[in-house]
């Protein structure tokens, strides 16, 4: 059956075909894209619905006059065909996506009183830097990252078998809880405690919580584990840019007969007889599908249901995770590699307590600086970048806020929220831009664009509850709730993405991949067996 497209030619149009459709997805984030993609290459009919003007959820980039940033990706691990994260998205692209190494060193951590240290891209040099950091902690150090591979592998297992019905998996899922569940219900916090006595080292190994957003005293260890692993051979950044990565997923739906409609907004899912029926749009238009795989996440996959839910079903582990500010900064005029801008990510901490994550800011007092900024500069990691004659390059400087203070706007209309918004928005991005100069001196007189995106942006444009970035707060009680798991209570309606699996881009990848199976388990298992081959 044909399928529209666009002026451009992209896997994606405003307009909805036609149907009969094998599976709807809602939300084009990286978790609804891999499903998509997935159920594509099992030979089925996919028709995905975004709500916003462009696909790519976290993984969509914009523009400015001369500039273009990312909004969601900065590294990413396991990119690399020797790891089955990267094996799935190759394959599930057709190779059109690339991804290039950041380069040996992936993470900088800069502390208090001139301490700096490096995070290389191999298990091997990582450990040699930490003794050579902290000698008299090398059993500690053994110790932890021993205890990272048996705990990664073990939660892996746990999130992989949440994904099979019981039948395919006999006895599997109760035993890969149980292996994972001591890990699972031990903070990151305690763990440390017991292994490492130098605290300025439980600080250093500590300082990750940003990929994942929870304080080392309410985290996941079974989270953090499977972060270092995920980083342990260094990261990777798409040619390209982001902007690289919804084109390359979308066309394989398209190639199988499948769409991607935007600017439709799923108001509410289908239930007929206890099972999924499809969907409803915003404009009461009603698409049919006996299979809904939700990438919106939990809390707003339970509004669409409304009152069709389950007892117990939206009242699980439903709390999200933290909201941010995210600056974002055009440079002219030079080559800002000279002037301390690198390839891989670096953070900067005011101190070293790693458990003030969010910036205690108030409308009503002075602002002070942020505890923490994560830089980024997507122009220098990206092969593809021209800056042109005018030198023109981008960064980034992130760091977590509370969504209170940003409530009030949370129902305004985009551009239309009112000069008691924008004033407090330039607040911040003076105080960020001060902080930012501080650390970059080098940098200062080049900037020439700076634009502050705030977690009302984050919820306008994604849903997402309370600005969350990282959906669900990755404490313990999201690990061990058995209804966020991909197959739901409802027969036929299927949760995606980063709450049924870990955040970020290679979490929200497998949370794709986990749905698409608990979708299809037979034709689904037999798809991954083949990629885990040799």
């Amino acid at each position: 059956m044909p399928t529209p497209m666009s002026s451009r030619d992209r896997p994606w149009s405003h307009e909805v075909p036609d149907g009969p459709w094998d599976a709807i997805v809602i939300g084009s984030g990286m978790g609804g894209m891999a499903s998509a993609a997935v159920l594509a290459r099992l030979g089925q009919r996919v028709l995905v619905l975004e709500q916003h003007v462009i696909p790519g959820g976290f993984t969509q980039t914009f523009k400015r006059p001369g500039h273009h940033w990312d909004v969601g990706v900065h590294i990413v691990g396991e990119m690399t065909e020797r790891t089955f994260a990267g094996r799935l998205l190759a394959d599930l692209t057709d190779r059109r996506l690339e991804w290039q190494s950041v380069g040996p060193i992936y993470d900088e951590f800069n502390f208090p009183d001139g301490f700096t240290i490096q995070f290389p891209d191999s298990p091997e040099a990582f450990r040699a830097t930490l003794v050579d950091y902290f000698p008299d902690e090398r059993k500690g150090i053994d110790d932890y990252l021993a205890l990272v591979r048996r705990v990664s592998r073990a939660a892996g297992r746990n999130l992989q078998m949440r994904a099979l019905p019981w039948y395919l998996a006999p006895g599997g899922r109760r035993k890969a809880a149980e292996t994972a569940h001591e890990h699972i219900a031990a903070t990151t916090q305690s763990v440390l405690d017991s292994l490492i006595a130098d605290p300025h080292l439980r600080s250093v190994l500590a300082a990750q919580w940003g990929y994942y957003g929870v304080p080392p005293s309410r985290s996941s260890f079974a989270m953090h584990a499977l972060m270092v692993q995920h980083f342990l051979y260094g990261a990777s950044y798409p040619v390209g840019s982001a902007a690289s990565i919804a084109p390359a997923l979308l066309q394989t739906v398209a190639d199988a007969g499948g769409w991607t409609a935007v600017r439709r907004t799923v108001d509410r899912i289908i239930v007929r007889r206890g099972r999924a029926a499809g969907v409803r749009l915003d404009d009461g238009t009603e698409i049919e599908s006996d299979r809904v795989v939700s990438a919106a996440g939990a809390i707003p996959t339970a509004a669409m249901l409304s009152g069709e839910t389950p007892d117990g079903w939206d009242e699980g582990y439903r709390r999200p995770g933290p909201a941010h500010l995210s600056l974002y900064l055009g440079f002219a005029g030079t080559d800002i590699s000279e002037h301390g801008a690198e390839r891989y990510c670096q953070w900067y901490y005011d101190s070293w307590d790693t458990e003030t994550i969010g910036w205690d800011i108030d409308r009503e007092r002075d602002l002070g600086t942020a505890p923490v900024l994560f830089c980024s500069f997507p122009s220098v990691k990206d092969p593809l970048h021209d800056p042109g004659p005018e030198q023109r390059h981008t960064g980034e400087a992130i760091t977590f806020v509370p969504w209170e203070p940003f409530s009030t706007w949370k129902e305004a209309r985009w551009k239309r929220r009112g000069p008691e918004y924008d004033e407090f928005k330039d607040r911040l991005t003076d105080a960020l831009l001060t902080q930012y100069r501080e650390v970059y001196p080098g940098l200062a007189q080049y900037v020439e664009h700076a634009e502050l995106s705030t977690p009302v942006s984050t919820h306008h444009f994604t849903s997402a509850p309370e600005g969350s970035i990282y959906g669900l707060a990755t404490e313990p009680g999201r690990f061990e709730d058995e209804t966020l798991v991909p197959r739901s209570a409802i027969s036929g309606l299927f949760l995606s993405g980063a709450d049924v699996s870990t955040p970020g881009v290679a979490g929200a990848l497998m949370g794709g991949l986990l749905a698409a199976v608990a979708a299809s388990p037979i034709s689904g298992g037999r798809y991954v067996r083949r990629l885990m081959a040799p």
